[in-house]
C-alpha cells in the first residue's frame, strides 16, 4: 500500500481534522469536501481542482495541502460527502426494498451527475459508500441468496442505474439522441431490407426513462427466480 492510499484510508475512515500541530486549522476535511461537491455539481468533475477549491475559501492552494495533498485525496473525500448517509428502507418484502434502494441510488446520482463516473475503478471506498452496498446485500442475504450472488446482484443493479441515467451514457446505438443520429437513421432506412427490425423497434424513439423502469423489472424478475430457487434448495436441505 503506497503512502497516498494509506492517507486516503485515513481520511475516509479515521476522519481526522488535520493538521494536529501548529496553528488552529481554519478549514476542515468536511468543509473542503462540501465545497468540492458544490463545484462538481455546478460545473462537472473536470472543473474540480485544488486551485478552484482553494479560491472558493479565499485561501491559497498551499493552504489546502495541510488537509489533502492532491486531487486523488480531494476526490475521495468529495465522493464520500456526495454519497451521503445510506438509505433507511421502508418497503415490505425483499423485492420492494431492493426496488426502493435502486430508486434512491438513481436519485442520488441524478442529483450529482458526476458521481457515476467518479465511482468506478479500483479505489478506496469510504464508510458511507460501503454502507450503501451493505444495505441491499443484507436484504438479499435475508431473502436467501448466497454471498457471490448477493454481490453480483448489487453490481448488476448499479450497472443498470448507471447505464440508464441519461441517453448519452447508454452507448452509441443509432437510436441514441445526438449529433448524427438522424442521418444515420436515414442511412439505415435506405437499407431497410437488412435492418427492418431495428427500424421498426426504434421508429417511435426511446422510452421516456431510457429503459430504467423496464430494465429494473427484468432484473427484479430474475432475482425473484433466484430467491425462489434458493428457498427451495434450503427447504430440501432442512428436510
Amino acid at each position: 500500500m503506497d503512502d497516498d492510499t494509506g492517507r486516503v484510508i485515513e481520511l475516509l475512515w479515521g476522519a481526522p481534522n488535520r493538521p494536529s500541530r501548529g496553528p488552529r486549522p481554519s478549514l476542515s476535511i468536511a468543509a473542503i469536501a462540501d465545497a468540492t461537491v458544490r463545484i462538481a455539481d455546478a460545473d462537472g468533475l473536470e472543473s474540480v481542482s485544488m486551485q478552484r477549491v482553494a479560491e472558493s475559501f479565499g485561501v491559497t492552494k498551499m493552504a489546502l495541502y495541510r488537509y489533502v495533498t492532491g486531487k486523488a485525496q480531494l476526490l475521495a473525500v468529495t465522493v464520500e460527502a456526495a454519497v451521503g448517509d445510506p438509505p433507511v428502507l421502508h418497503g415490505t418484502g425483499w423485492r420492494a426494498r431492493i426496488e426502493e434502494w435502486a430508486g434512491l441510488l438513481r436519485e442520488n446520482w441524478l442529483r450529482h451527475p458526476w458521481l457515476p463516473r467518479a465511482t468506478v475503478g479500483d479505489r478506496v471506498m469510504g464508510p458511507r459508500e460501503v454502507a450503501w452496498i451493505e444495505c441491499p446485500v443484507q436484504v438479499l442475504a435475508e431473502a436467501g441468496l448466497t454471498g457471490p450472488r448477493q454481490m453480483d446482484a448489487v453490481l448488476l443493479l448499479c450497472a443498470h442505474v448507471r447505464n440508464t441515467l441519461t441517453p448519452t451514457m447508454s452507448g452509441t446505438q443509432p437510436w441514441t439522441p445526438g449529433r448524427g443520429s438522424g442521418s444515420l437513421r436515414k442511412q439505415l432506412a435506405q437499407r431497410n431490407a437488412e435492418y427492418t427490425a431495428v427500424l421498426a423497434a426504434t421508429e417511435s424513439g426511446r422510452s421516456h426513462d431510457n429503459g430504467w423502469r423496464f430494465g429494473l423489472e427484468l432484473v427484479l424478475d430474475g432475482l425473484e427466480v433466484q430467491v425462489t430457487r434458493a428457498g427451495r434448495h434450503g427447504a430440501l436441505h432442512r428436510g
